[in-house]
């Protein structure tokens, strides 16, 4: 059977294989299954559909895409994104960054440049009072920091350190594998014997497909990239990018514990914020935020901040009625409260599953009987036109109708093959159904 897409389509399109719902281990609260997502993979994700992904709840960890069911998780992960323009910084945010480029420049190079080039008394005045995020994670870079002639020595003024900071593609190398074990080692205390660099590749360097290639194109940067941090030509740090149309997303920074006190967390994520200004996306998003986790309220200080709702996919402050509702309790979808507030119901009452959904496991039924916030009914599935999705089969794309005994497969059977497709479907959403296709049995 020929394929049904041209070369030009097929490129087109962003393929999954479907894993289903599983319940694991918490990484936060140490419970042994108390964390449940719906898991895909894929080495095929165009930047446009993750974008779409992430809009509605998702995540990656290198070719494993995963969202969580936050109403029957214990530490409800929630998606996060700061517009990039309107960010307001901190005091502390501000401290960290003019630390750090004192540190670089060091107290000589900042004595002999203010008597070289003196800065005239309007703009030390506009300095004090205005801080100018581009400018502060640009002023100890190598290629920006001022180097006259100083008359003494007859040599250009040069700064403590020379540091450098580049964008450049996810791929491995023998000194970021070993700035990650030692940072796993000293920073997260984990053995070391569990990271092979294969490991280590499929976590942090087989991201999305980047385009454009060229590091010195002006088009806009898509795909997953590196942001590496050299000081004085060694590399100490690592910040792992998701480069979305709309978008910059964290993934992961790791850093040599030699400079732990630099707060590499705020200097990246200004940095990042910059970045994003700078190549004219208009949102940053930190990754998951877990209202209960301690380390994780840091991000809730780069503000203003916005949570994804799980049920409806708009975007709420993180401040004031969200913040106080997830002081009381771990899951909270303020659509669903206003709902339930305009039928006069309670909004306990319906925000947490009742005794019968509690005692249903998980993983042995329909995703559609889990009533799984943010992802499609099964009404809203059937009224996709699933015969007609593309099946990727040896290298050519079918139709699941082709498949022998589609028409009479049950729907709503996590085991049958139809009922995996379903899954996927109400998972990925209306939208992403329409640009992708399936891979089941390569």
């Amino acid at each position: 059977m020929g394929s049904i897409v041209d070369a030009e389509q097929a490129r087109k399109l962003s393929l999954f294989r479907p894993l289903g719902y599983q319940r694991n281990s918490c990484g936060y609260c140490k419970s042994d299954n108390g964390s449940a997502s719906y898991y895909t993979s894929s080495v095929s994700v165009r930047p446009g559909h993750y974008e779409q992904l992430v809009n509605r709840g998702w995540r990656r960890s290198g070719t494993l895409y995963y969202k969580q069911n936050l109403q029957r998780s214990c530490c409800p992960h929630y998606t996060m994104r700061l517009e990039a323009s309107t960010f307001k910084s901190r005091k502390d945010q501000r401290k960290a960054i003019n630390r750090w480029n004192k540190f670089v420049l060091g107290p000589e190079y900042i004595r002999r440049a203010a008597y070289l080039c003196p800065k005239t008394r309007e703009e030390k005045k506009h300095r004090k009072c205005n801080f100018d995020l581009l400018t502060a994670v640009h002023e100890a870079e190598y290629s920006t920091v001022k180097r006259p002639i100083d008359p003494k020595t007859k040599k250009c003024l040069e700064p403590a350190h020379r540091f450098e900071v580049n964008i450049e593609g996810d791929s491995i190398s023998q000194a970021k594998f070993e700035l990650f074990l030692k940072y796993q080692t000293k920073i997260h205390k984990e053995d070391v014997s569990k990271w092979q660099q294969k490991e280590f590749k499929r976590f942090l360097c087989s991201g999305m497909s980047r385009s454009p290639a060229d590091s010195k194109s002006n088009e806009k940067k898509l795909g997953s990239w590196h942001q590496c941090y050299r000081l004085d030509g060694k590399l100490i740090a690592v910040a792992v990018l998701d480069l979305m149309p709309s978008g910059v997303s964290s993934v992961y920074i790791f850093y040599d514990p030699e400079y732990e006190q630099w707060e590499f967390g705020k200097l990246s994520a200004l940095r990042e914020i910059a970045l994003t200004i700078e190549g004219s996306y208009q949102y940053y998003y930190m990754g998951y935020y877990i209202h209960s986790c301690q380390k994780m309220r840091y991000k809730g200080s780069f503000r203003p901040q916005y949570i994804l709702d799980p049920e409806s996919h708009t975007w709420d402050p993180l401040d004031g009625e969200l913040t106080e509702k997830l002081d009381k309790r771990p899951y909270v979808s303020l659509s669903r409260d206003r709902r339930l507030a305009a039928q006069g119901a309670s909004e306990s009452a319906e925000n947490n599953p009742t005794e019968a959904d509690a005692e249903v496991n998980d993983e042995e039924v329909s995703l559609f009987d889990l009533h799984m916030p943010g992802v499609l009914t099964l009404d809203e599935v059937k009224a996709l036109d699933l015969d007609h999705w593309f099946l990727l089969v040896h290298g050519s794309f079918v139709h699941m109708i082709d498949l022998v005994g589609w028409e009479k497969m049950p729907i709503d059977h996590p085991q049958s093959i139809k009922g995996i497709i379903a899954e996927l479907a109400a998972a990925l959403g209306p939208n992403l159904f329409k640009e992708s296709a399936v891979v089941l049995f390569d």
